[in-house]
Formats: structure tokens, sequence, C-alpha cells
């Protein structure tokens, strides 16, 4: 073993300790470990690939009552920007090609493709080669969210943080919004920074617009991008509730939970009165009833019930995602497959064995045990 990860990763256990929880994948012919789950303190989705260490993005807390939150986690400027609701990527350069890592640290064959796309980032990496860019990828096509954009036709990459590849250590706000412009980098919205104090009025205006346009929310971080918090609005809690509910056999109990519970906290910070709280209630009640109804009756029809995605790439590229998928487990439903020019399109969906199957049983009269 070429390097002393154990000491490198600044943790007491040995090597193989951390080693063996790494799983093994291929890209492109070569070999490279992810962490599926954070284990001895690093970061799930880290990745091993040769002797370069990628680490992954830690997780962010979620406050769920804004001045609180920020009076208690900031004791500095606050930077407010926004939340995107698509997944996570970081992007790094590795013996001169682009990988792109998703959040579990598995190098996506397509999310690869589309950055090398969508990034001019030869200058960047060329200038700091032991950076990575983390960003958010949103839009139509791609294959894990199903959020649109009105702003993104296809695909979009918006960097929201530049961070040490090996290390982890994030670059400040101001000299990462300043490496964006520089570099010609798209960057998640960023609406400024603030005391504490005045940052809580400033976060609920955002939040208010953000709420009012159907998107997800805000992230609060300090001005070395070291602390941060998450906050998002009622509209995507109710968007979360609808897609579990599409699939209410495979999304846990402890989601719909916490999404109950944000929206509860939410109407007592904003002091809503008797008549908004049951608006909220029956808003709340639709997202969850309304999508689980139709899934009964689409399984009832006999007709694939999962999440469907929309993607475009060249043939290759789109065989290798299918059969990254097919290599998860997954089970896919392609609904159309075309070309357009020298791009492959394909609406496929993931069937989720688990609603389909119960549902089905319940349908054929199977019952529950209470």
């Amino acid at each position: 073993m070429s390097r002393d990860w154990g000491s490198l990763f600044d943790i007491d256990t040995g090597p193989e300790d951390l080693l063996e929880h790494f799983d093994t994948e291929w890209f492109r012919g070569q070999r490279y470990r992810h962490l599926s789950d954070e284990r001895h303190g690093v970061e799930r989705g880290t990745a091993l690939v040769g002797d370069v260490i990628v680490r992954g993005y830690p997780s962010m807390p979620r406050a769920l009552v804004l001045e609180p939150a920020i009076r208690e986690t900031f004791d500095g400027p606050v930077a407010i920007e926004e939340k995107l609701n698509g997944y996570n990527v970081r992007v790094a350069r590795i013996d001169g090609d682009l990988l792109a890592f998703t959040r579990s640290g598995f190098v996506c064959p397509y999310t690869t493709r589309k950055v090398e796309a969508l990034l001019d980032a030869e200058a960047f990496f060329d200038d700091h080669p032991e950076q990575m860019l983390c960003g958010e990828l949103v839009g139509p096509e791609n294959p894990y969210t199903d959020h649109d954009y009105s702003e993104v036709d296809e695909v979009g990459f918006y960097v929201f943080g530049i961070r040490h590849r090996e290390t982890g250590t994030p670059m400040g706000v101001e000299r990462r919004l300043d490496q964006c412009t520089t570099y010609g980098l798209d960057s998640v919205g960023h609406y400024g920074t603030f005391t504490p104090t005045a940052a809580v009025d400033a976060a609920r205006e955002r939040i208010d617009d953000l709420n009012a346009r159907g998107r997800e929310g805000v992230v609060l971080k300090s001005a070395d991008g070291e602390t941060a918090l998450k906050y998002t609005t009622s509209a995507i809690h109710r968007a979360d509730l609808e897609h579990a509910f599409e699939l209410p056999f495979d999304y846990g109990r402890d989601f719909v939970f916490t999404r109950v519970i944000r929206e509860a906290f939410q109407a007592v910070e904003r002091g809503e009165s008797p008549a908004a709280v049951r608006e909220r209630a029956r808003e709340l009640g639709e997202a969850i009833l309304e999508p689980a109804v139709e899934t009964v009756r689409a399984v009832d029809a006999g007709d694939p019930v999962g999440e469907t995605h929309t993607v475009r790439g060249d043939p290759r590229t789109i065989d290798d995602l299918l059969s990254y998928f097919h290599d998860q487990g997954l089970e896919l439903h392609v609904e159309h497959d075309e070309t357009d020019g020298d791009q492959r399109v394909v609406t496929f969906t993931k069937i989720a064995q688990s609603t389909r199957d119960k549902t089905r049983y319940y349908l054929e009269g199977g019952t529950i045990d209470e």
C-alpha cells in the first residue's frame, strides 16, 4: 500500500479497518473505491482513485426555526444562498480526466459526460489541481431527480462550494464566488452576506419568494464556508410528500414524519392564524392522499409505478447509464427510446418494486397486521 490512509484521514484506526468498508467499482477500465456510509469520521461518498483521495461532502444540519438556529450557529457574517433541488456532484480532475462523483461516491458515467460538456473547467483545474468543484446538477433531463427549473432546458451544473480534494477544507464564500466569476463557472444564487441578526429577516424574505415560486430553500454559511445550515420551503415539503406517496411503500415513515414536523414548526414560527394553519393542513393532506390514490389506481390498471426520468446523450453514455442502474439492482421500464440527431433520448421509469408488489398484494385481498 503506497499511502498511509489512516494518517491521511486523521483517524486513529488502522488503514485496514477503514478500507474494509470501501466498495470497489470500475469506471472506464479503472478501479476505484468509495465509502457508502460515514465511517470513523470519514464522510460518506469519499472515494479513492488510485492514490488520489476525493473527500465526501459533509452532511448539513437543518434549521426548523430560523432565528434561534442562526443565533446558536453563527457568531459572525452569514452568507445566504439558494438551495437547489437536484443532486449533489463533486467534480475533480484526476490524471487529466474530469470525474463526477455522486453523493455516495459513485463515478456516474452520465453525470461525468454531462459535466465534461457543461463545464469549461480546464483553466480552473490548471490553476487549482488540488481543488474539487461541489455543485448541484439540476434540470428535467437527469437520472436522479425530477424537479424542473424554468431556466434549465436539459441539465445545468451550479457550483455551491469549492473544497480541497484531499482534506475537504472549503474555500471561503467570497473567494469561491470570485473564482466562479474568473473561470466562468455557474454558481448558485447568492443573496448577500449579513450580520446574524439581519440574516434572519433576509432569509425569511428569500424563503417567501422561493416558496411562491415552488423552489427548495436557502443555505446559510459562515464566511469561511466551514459552518452551514439549510432551511426549506413549504412548497418543497409538499412536493417531497407528493413524491413519497406516489411510492408509499418505498419511502419510510421517517421521511414523512420529518416533513410534517417541518411544516408544524414553520407554522408556529410564522405565527400563522388558525385559518392559515387549516389551509396549510389542507394542502398537506392533498399532497399525501392524491398521489397515493393515483398510484393504487395505476397498479390496479397494470401500469408501471416508480420514478420517471428523461436523459439525453450519446448512445454509449446512455448505454453505460442504463447498465449502471441495472448493476445497482434497479428494475427499469423504458417508456420512450428515440434518436435526436446524434443524441439518444430515453425516458424510463425506475420501478418501485416494493410499492408495486405490496399494492398488488392488498388489491388482491392481502391484509395488514396492525
